[in-house]
């Protein structure tokens, strides 16, 4: 049971016990959790399970940076604000000096690694990418490169015409260290066929993961939602998740982020609020039992919804995010500073630790004192 003394409104108490003790619910009951209106029993049940797999008194963080290297993408997505077509005179692809410039002040602020994502730019043959992560780790070896989300892999498959596999080894050996789970939006091929053309579909974008994680690679898995998918097809993205990582684990995190529609194709889609991102949260948390880790989306949600997401499932704050281009895009600025970040932490009860994509602790331990826990 939750909490002794605690009494569960059916009819959501059973399938509730049943994910706070391990067990595994089915689709059919993670859909009538999200039908629910009872948050506060969602709530509680995902914080019972997030504190099961993280007793530790701390919870996340990490510094990284979003470069976004081109928003030059052959794909139209309807839920996007930041793409432009081929030959737009607003497109555009940085130069590796700018990328540098970048990837310095990042190490400056105590980060570890950058996030390299674009559009799908059809005049960037794969010898760029490689020539670009050589040049990168040549300069900063010590940085990690979490880049290139599936579509961006997929794309460069459907244009170089070489296997999947062929062309994640090549940029690994060229110093790929980690893949983004972008791009995922709904896996759902109604859903991607409705609000997005030329990019790659549900089981495009698993393959890519999965071909990823057979070379041992990790990375992180996405859910955008709030735009044309139904509840049950939200459940239907995270029964596909879950299905690959039990193939493969090797999924670090999962992050969810509500559509965000100002200036998009898809505007007059009444923005979600934070009741059903938390909700929705709440339920990831109960229905991935094989994921370690949810990660708040604070860049969305702002400071307030990201801390409370803490007691929603997720034992992660994500990043301080530097610079962030796609959101914004879509009308949607939040900058928080890494005290904030901190403090947000704190003030939710724990001690707030930097780690790494592969969730590794990278700060020195601190004293239980200083960090304000008894």
């Amino acid at each position: 049971m939750l909490h002794r003394g605690w009494k569960l409104v059916a009819p959501i108490a059973k399938v509730l016990d049943k994910a706070v003790a391990g067990e595994r619910i089915t689709p059919a009951e993670g859909l009538q959790l999200l039908e629910s209106h009872d948050l506060l029993a969602l709530a509680r049940a995902a914080d019972a399970v997030s504190r099961r797999l993280h007793p530790e008194p701390y919870r996340t963080y990490n510094i990284d940076r979003n470069i976004n290297y081109t928003n030059v993408c052959s794909a139209v997505c309807d839920f996007c604000a930041f793409y432009r077509k081929p030959k737009s005179p607003e497109g555009y692809t940085l130069e590796f000096d700018t990328i540098a410039a970048k990837i310095d002040e990042t190490l400056a602020l105590g980060g570890d690694q950058i996030l390299l994502q674009g559009g799908m730019n059809p005049e960037l043959p794969i010898e760029w990418y490689e020539e670009m992560l050589q040049r990168i780790k040549g300069r900063f070896p010590q940085l990690n490169i979490h880049g290139f989300s599936p579509p961006e892999i997929w794309a460069l498959h459907k244009l170089t015409k070489l296997p999947v596999k062929t062309i994640l080894e090549r940029l690994k050996a060229a110093g790929l260290g980690s893949l983004p789970g972008g791009g995922a939006e709904i896996l759902v091929d109604r859903v991607r066929k409705e609000i997005t053309r030329g990019k790659a579909m549900s089981d495009e974008w698993l393959a890519v993961c999965r071909a990823w994680h057979e070379l041992g690679g990790h990375g992180s898995a996405t859910m955008m939602f709030g735009h044309v998918e139904t509840l049950a097809e939200r459940i239907e993205h995270l029964d596909r998740l879950r299905q690959l990582q039990d193939e493969t684990h090797g999924f670090t995190a999962f992050i969810c982020w509500t559509f965000q529609p100002e200036h998009t194709d898809l505007a007059h889609i009444p923005k979600l609020g934070a009741v059903e991102y938390l909700k929705t949260q709440a339920v990831a948390r109960l229905y991935l039992d094989n994921f370690a880790n949810i990660q708040s989306s604070w860049v969305t949600q702002g400071l307030k919804v990201g801390q409370l997401a803490l007691m929603y499932g997720a034992n992660d704050m994500g990043s301080l995010m530097i610079e962030e281009n796609v959101v914004a895009s879509a009308g949607t600025v939040h900058h928080l500073t890494l005290e904030q970040i901190r403090g947000a932490i704190r003030e939710a009860g724990y001690i707030p630790r930097q780690r790494n994509v592969f969730y590794e602790l990278i700060d020195e331990q601190p004293a239980l004192a200083a960090a304000g826990v008894a």
